[in-house]
């Protein structure tokens, strides 16, 4: 008998790495926000849809500023995934360890959102600080690089 196991599809295991990769994250900022001040952790979505529509617009927009934050979240979070597995069969350095190279790559997203993408933003530049800084690096490392390292290692290991 022949086995009639299904080649898995490429779309369905970036899509679920991106869904991952983007609950965790938010889910870590909210958190994060909440148990640091207290404030209603939705301000991170507006904050995220700052970046499009400036401070004011977002921050007084609602829900649908809210709502459109979120949507902005999740494309990013798609964006990393999508270049993982694009990079991943052409690199055969990110097949090394899943577990280190998922590390390093939120390592990675932090420096290239922080650096490259944030300052292309209507959001205002802010003071550096160390302490924001390792938080953040750890939260991408763990809820950005790992699931979609983790996910893309095991899809490529399918084929």
């Amino acid at each position: 008998m022949g086995s009639t196991e299904e080649k898995p599809k490429l779309a369905s295991a970036i899509i679920t790495a991106g869904l991952i990769a983007g609950t965790l994250d938010i889910l870590s900022a909210f958190t994060l926000v909440f148990t640091r001040t207290g404030k209603n952790p939705i301000i991170v979505l507006n904050y995220i849809s700052s970046a499009i529509f400036g401070k004011q617009t977002a921050y007084s927009g609602g829900a649908l500023m809210s709502a459109i934050g979120l949507l902005m979240h999740y494309m990013i979070a798609f964006g990393w995934a999508i270049l993982f597995f694009l990079l991943f069969p052409k690199f055969r350095l990110l097949r090394f360890n899943k577990i280190v190279v998922g590390l390093f790559y939120g390592i990675f997203v932090w420096t290239m959102m922080n650096l490259v993408l944030v300052p292309m933003t209507l959001i205002p530049p802010s003071p550096f600080n160390v302490t924001n800084a390792v938080t953040n690096v750890i939260i991408l490392m763990v809820a950005i690089g790992l699931p979609i390292s983790i996910l893309a290692s095991r899809y490529f290991s399918r084929l």
